[in-house]
């Protein structure tokens, strides 16, 4: 004879699941946020351009996706840590998302 599931502990348990997945994605949101220096931005200026990027049309997103991933590439090739982000990215990067960001709110 089979042994009857446990409903209950099969649920608390994907539910455990789900709640550590969502700490997960929060801490590697601020991690990337401190990764690519927008954490010197305000917090009205950052959810202006993450609220801009929401709305930005296909073509936009899919080339800033294709610089996200040329970051990724880039951090992973270099020494790695804060000091790959800073001395690649965070002058030249961290100010270039703003105009395009400012200029898809804006059409």
């Amino acid at each position: 004879m089979r042994k009857p599931r446990d409903f209950d502990a099969e649920l608390k348990s994907l539910n455990d699941k789900a709640k550590q997945l969502k700490a997960r994605k929060q801490s590697q949101l601020g991690e990337l946020v401190q990764a690519t220096g927008a954490d010197a931005l305000g917090m009205e200026e950052l959810a202006g351009a993450l609220l801009a990027a929401v709305a930005a049309e296909h073509a936009t997103r899919e080339a800033w996706r294709k610089r996200g991933a040329a970051f990724f590439h880039r951090e992973g090739a270099g020494t790695g840590g804060a000091a790959g982000v800073e001395h690649g990215g965070t002058a030249k990067d961290a100010g270039s998302p703003q105009p395009p960001a400012g200029g898809a709110g804006a059409s």
